[in-house]
């Protein structure tokens, strides 16, 4: 016989694991389903955010921060440390111990809520019908009264610059460095590509970033990117955009990598990061006749809610519509099993915050200045540089600005964008405001303390109307 579940959820990333235990916290017995293996073979859940994307990868920014203000800032502070020297081999089993620890604490969640864990693959055979195949054993068929999808996303990979696992690596092979390399080259200048970038220039490579894009963080305001931009180039980054790589050649003294933008060029490096972006991943998910469709991309087709073409089939995070962003799989996975549940339950596209964890960060929420121009909705916009901002200027970070654009009749914030110190942080309040539907004035009205960093959008809010106290009005 089958084993009988009310909700299977196959893979356990930040949108399956999320589900798997709101669904548990409803009282339903719940079965979630993973196939990751590190390199190592050894199984985890958390899925590539844990194992080796947004954990990992921050706990290296933090890491090679400290690094580049200990060689560089320091002494500004009066504080004088004597030769620095790097021991990356303790900077990645730091890393490493980080992500053991938040993918063991995954395994604690799931045993305190009951939510019963599977390392293998899951397919969906029919609705109700899981094939579980464990890594090690036979396949069994489990049924669910309802299926939630989160396989996530995988890297991908250029067929000109294919990868080797070494010395051209994806977004979790840059990861796992065991020695700087003296040249690298990154292939797109997104987000997983700078922070990367970042990583292994502050830690002493030479690093050429080839962006096939006009424009720099093209899904970004521009008048956010082109000042991030500015300070990326005066920390060393060598940022080339309209540069489409064509193709690569591998030898011995390292890698030619070819791309074109008004003419050919080539640029030698050592090792290359390919961050192009992520597909969808459905390998080997769905079974003939399931009814549960995709798109032309791969994406499973989804509606508002997040219901698949298949009778209680649902899909959620990376492998349908929508930003590749965890805490909007986490947001999905959390809707669903309350929907399941017979709650109300939805989730507010409109104010999903991105957050690129460079120095400085860069984050934004709601509308672009660019986009509300394409739309023609009149707007009024405040600015507010950091170097103006007390608290930046005792953290030796005060650089970048903070932007709100709001409408121009009702005052309703319509978008808000940072450049500048703990962006990632500060951009919450943004979207708090922005999901109660908050008006420019009622920011100007909030009372921040001083000092701090988030006073910056408190003066960018009075910028909107030209009330900004310590700024001139233009």
């Amino acid at each position: 016989m089958s084993k009988a579940y009310d909700v299977i959820v196959i893979g356990a990333g930040p949108a399956g694991y999320v589900a798997a235990i709101r669904a548990a916290q409803h009282g339903k017995s719940v079965a979630c389903i993973d196939s990751w293996k590190n390199f190592d073979g050894s199984t985890a859940f958390g899925g590539t955010c844990l194992n080796a994307g947004c954990i990992p990868s921050k706990a290296l920014l933090e890491s090679s921060e400290l690094y580049e203000r200990a060689r560089h800032e320091f002494s500004t502070h009066g504080i004088n440390t004597g030769k620095v020297s790097l021991d990356l081999a303790t900077m990645q089993q730091r890393r490493a111990g980080i992500v053991k620890q938040f993918t063991g604490g995954i395994n604690a969640l799931f045993k305190a809520n009951r939510v019963t864990g599977l390392f293998g693959h899951g397919k969906l055979i029919a609705p109700g019908k899981v094939e579980y195949t464990p890594h090690d054993g036979a396949p069994e068929t489990l049924s669910g009264e309802h299926v939630i999808l989160a396989t996530g996303s995988a890297p991908i990979e250029l067929g000109s610059v294919p990868f080797d696992g070494t010395r051209i690596v994806d977004s979790w092979g840059a990861l796992e460095f065991e020695q700087v390399p003296a040249r690298l080259g990154v292939i797109g200048g997104g987000v997983i590509g700078l922070e990367l970038g970042s990583v292994w220039k502050r830690l002493g490579a030479e690093v050429t970033v080839l962006e096939a894009m006009d424009d720099f963080l093209f899904m970004a305001d521009q008048q956010i990117a082109r000042d991030a931009q500015r300070q990326f180039r005066k920390q060393g980054l060598d940022i080339r955009l309209s540069a489409m790589v064509t193709g690569s050649t591998v030898s011995d003294s390292g890698i030619t990598l070819q791309y074109k933008d008004k003419g050919n060029h080539e640029v030698e490096v050592d090792q290359v990061i390919v961050s192009v972006g992520r597909r969808p991943y459905t390998k080997d998910l769905l079974a003939s006749g399931t009814g549960v469709e995709l798109d032309e991309r791969g994406f499973i087709n989804v509606d508002d809610e997040c219901r698949t073409s298949a009778p209680n089939v649902w899909a959620i995070g990376d492998c349908v519509r929508g930003l590749m962003l965890a805490h909007k799989g986490s947001e999905e996975g959390i809707a669903v099993a309350d929907l399941i549940a017979g709650e109300v339950a939805e989730v507010n596209y409109g104010v999903i915050p991105s957050v690129i964890y460079t120095a400085p960060e860069i984050a934004w929420v709601g509308k672009t200045e660019e986009e509300l121009k394409k739309a023609g909705i009149r707007y009024k916009s405040g600015t507010f540089g950091f170097a103006a901002n007390g608290r930046a200027k005792a953290l030796e970070q005060a650089t970048g600005m903070a932007k709100i654009l709001a409408a121009a009749d009702d005052d309703e914030i319509l978008g808000v964008h940072i450049v500048g110190p703990m962006a990632g942080e500060l951009i919450a309040e943004a979207v708090l405001a922005m999901e109660f539907s908050a008006s420019a004035e009622d920011l100007q009205r909030t009372i921040h303390a001083h000092p701090t960093l988030s006073e910056a959008l408190h003066e960018a809010a009075l910028a909107a109307d030209k009330r900004a106290i310590h700024a001139i009005n233009k």
